[in-house]
């Protein structure tokens, strides 16, 4: 999700392969009409907004729309920005947002459950706003779906989504900090910060690796992410990480399917991570699977849902 100078949300569907603009005319904060400004677009998951035009990506290519709120209604030609990035479909959704720095970021998932790749697998790069200038800013990262950075520190912080088939509670998801250029994250020789894979781990020394921020629930599968920097919810929410938890699909018993937070100290570091809204998961059966958060303009909390096909606004009251 992102939002339009004018307030427009604009979503990307990555099953239906369209890019949705929804638009809150009454100013109540519910949508009010809806348009599909992008179609048969393969796997269009991400989705920026700078300078007027709205930025999309596929799984191999990145998209602009330019002055796209002034036409939602017959949207322009898109302008291509790159077409060169990987196709594979495994771990192929290309998830994009502007950093402080002007750049556009992707991350780029390992085509596979574990493996050794070359770049620009398992990376997360940036480039220009046009394509140019295409670097890899971090590496040995799986599978990373939300990524944000701090409003004080302007570093950059992403979850990442640990491997399969070492058991239900092995290994962590895991909550990053990318405090420079040029970390690496351990992914596929460590996880979690000191677990080697039995694979491809034999003689790393996983200290010589970035350790997570935080730990996260395994399995819990951690896409989008943000930093709370609204007025609407209580100070202690400020500057904090919220994460959508998609939740297990290979666990004996599921876990996840919730927004949780981690907080941090004034120094940066994690201290808790806590469930903040739950209830998707009933018993064993999971009736929605949230997917992405995003703090709108008046501060409340926007939760997309990719199975219940919704989005939620989680807003707060003081009593």
């Amino acid at each position: 999700m992102t939002l339009g100078h004018n307030g427009t949300l604009f979503v990307g569907s990555r099953s239906a392969g369209n890019i949705y603009a929804l638009v809150d005319e009454n100013q109540d904060m519910r949508s009010d009409k809806m348009y599909v400004v992008a179609e048969g677009l393969h796997a269009p998951s991400g989705v920026a907004f700078k300078d007027g035009s709205l930025y999309a990506s596929a799984v191999d290519r990145i998209l602009r729309y330019d002055n796209i709120e002034t036409s939602l209604d017959q949207p322009p030609v898109p302008v291509t920005v790159t077409k060169s990035l990987p196709n594979e479909r495994h771990h192929g959704s290309k998830f994009i947002d502007f950093g402080p720095d002007g750049m556009l970021y992707v991350p780029v998932g390992a085509p596979c459950n574990v493996c050794v790749r070359p770049d620009p697998f398992s990376s997360i790069l940036r480039m220009r706003p046009d394509g140019s200038g295409m670097e890899v800013f971090a590496r040995g990262i799986r599978n990373s779906v939300g990524f944000a950075w701090h409003p004080t520190t302007k570093t950059l912080w992403f979850t990442d989504n640990g491997r399969d088939n070492l058991g239900d509670n092995s290994p962590p998801g895991e909550l990053n900090h990318a405090h420079k250029m040029g970390l690496h994250f351990g992914f596929p020789h460590c996880h979690g910060g000191d677990i080697p894979d039995p694979q491809f781990g034999k003689g790393a020394d996983c200290s010589t690796f970035e350790p997570p921020a935080q730990r996260l629930g395994a399995h819990v599968a951690p896409l989008g992410m943000t930093f709370y920097d609204g007025q609407m919810f209580p100070e202690k929410y400020v500057n904090q990480v919220f994460i959508a938890e998609h939740g297990s699909w290979n666990r004996s018993k599921k876990i996840g399917y919730r927004i949780t937070t981690v907080r941090l100290d004034n120094y940066g570091n994690a201290v808790a991570y806590e469930t903040f809204a739950e209830g998707w998961l009933q018993g064993q059966r999971a009736w929605g699977r949230p997917a992405d958060v995003f703090v709108a303009k008046d501060g409340s909390l926007l939760v997309s849902d990719d199975t219940a096909n919704a989005i939620y606004r989680i807003s707060y009251q003081e009593q």
